[in-house]
């Protein structure tokens, strides 16, 4: 028998705490659920030890890594299950501090709670935090405290956040096969470029023989590898190009001209655009839908929408709105939002549905970036073995067109 210290709700949503023994954890699972309680953390008791309040302690986040939007997702919804059974806010973040997952996101809690056992606001604390919650989370935060509706806007923020955590997971799951095909072609030219091409170039300058182009361009590519000083100079160059690159994207122009190329990349830019377009129509409608004045929810859009083309849109919308205007018209005038787009705002404009309409384009368009990114999954696939396959036929010609010179040598 072991045992095990547990934290539970009871059927008034009072937190208790005990210690049980018992066998295992799943026992005092069960034995709590009979109790009538809802268990909230079980852990088996090592000895006594020193709680330490972390939240207390500046700095210390940054040990225990990012806050992943899993977790961020998981605390939203959790938060609004609590609100809605009735439990106050602070109890409610007590409840989540003691167990959530991630360390970074207790500090926060435990900051979040804080602030609101000194008498502030929920979207007050969260303006602390500007790393955790962007601008989006937290003006919706104040909506839903002003309209007394903040369990419904944290609800819909974890819809949000869950269909970017879903996007995401489709990308990275259909890149991660070319990844790899890419890893390994980069491995096996890199082996024959600095443990082969050295010993055919030696055994080459023996016989004397002419080499031709290719075979020169690969004994350079060698050389670049195995000589520590073309090495540096190579590798200093592409630090340099990454720099400039950040460096550009961090002006304005620079960032609308790299975006604008992005979206004219065959097929990918397709898929970058209706991207750009899903997250657009569902973040405005979000926010539109919560309560968020519109000046301000276009704002926030054009903030967080991670592309200077559709944040130019958004600032003629912003300003066509200001002087009494249409939405509509302004986006028509950019060529990333399709006629159809346009269309059905201006639809949603006159019949009073504009959130309506907006989450009509999100779905409509969230489809087509899960039908593109499988398209490209199938096409990226053999293209990458075909390429690997010319690569290496490449090197092979490459290495035996000087044979045809020696045997003329050797004669």
């Amino acid at each position: 028998m072991a045992t095990y210290t547990y934290e539970a709700l009871d059927k008034g949503g009072k937190p208790i705490r005990g210690t049980i023994e018992a066998e295992t954890e799943e026992t005092v699972l069960e034995r709590l659920r009979n109790m009538g309680y809802y268990p909230t953390k079980v852990s088996r008791s090592r000895g006594k030890a020193t709680k330490i309040d972390l939240g207390t302690i500046p700095g210390l986040r940054w040990l225990f890594g990012r806050i992943k939007l899993k977790h961020l997702s998981t605390f939203t919804r959790q938060l609004a299950t609590l609100i809605e059974a009735g439990l106050p806010l602070l109890r409610s973040l007590t409840i989540l501090e003691d167990q959530t997952e991630s360390g970074s996101l207790k500090i926060v809690i435990k900051q979040l709670g804080a602030g609101i056992e000194n008498g502030g606001t929920l979207s007050e604390g969260l303006k602390q935090n500007p790393k955790v919650f962007n601008k989006l989370y937290i003006n919706m935060v104040r909506a839903g405290e002003i309209g007394g509706v903040l369990e419904a806007v944290l609800n819909k923020i974890a819809d949000f956040l869950e269909k970017q955590r879903e996007l995401r997971s489709k990308i990275r799951s259909a890149m991660m096969y070319p990844t790899m095909i890419v890893i390994m072609t980069v491995a096996i030219v890199s082996f024959i470029l600095i443990a082969i091409i050295p010993r055919f170039e030696k055994i080459f300058g023996e016989l004397g023989a002419t080499l031709p182009g290719p075979t020169l361009m690969l004994i350079a590519m060698s050389r670049t590898l195995t000589d520590p000083i073309r090495l540096s100079i190579t590798i200093l160059c592409i630090i340099g190009i990454v720099v400039g690159y950040k460096y550009a994207y961090k002006t304005a122009g620079g960032r609308f001209y790299i975006d604008s190329v992005k979206l004219k990349i065959p097929v990918f830019g397709q898929l970058v655009n209706k991207i750009a377009i899903a997250r657009f129509a569902s973040t405005l409608s979000t926010l539109i839908n919560s309560g968020v004045p519109i000046l301000q929810a276009l704002e926030i859009v054009r903030d967080s929408s991670g592309n200077e083309v559709i944040a130019r849109a958004m600032k003629q919308v912003y300003d066509s709105i200001r002087e009494g205007e249409t939405i509509h018209v302004p986006l028509s005038k950019f060529p990333v939002f399709p006629p159809i787009v346009v269309h059905m705002i201006a639809v949603g404009e006159e019949t009073g549905a504009l959130d309506a309409m907006l989450t009509k384009v999100a779905e409509t368009y969230d489809r087509e970036v899960d039908d593109t990114v499988k398209g490209l999954t199938s096409l990226i696939e053999p293209l990458l073995i075909v390429m690997l396959g010319i690569i290496v036929g490449f090197i092979v010609v490459a290495l035996y067109m000087p044979m045809f010179n020696i045997v003329n040598v050797v004669k």
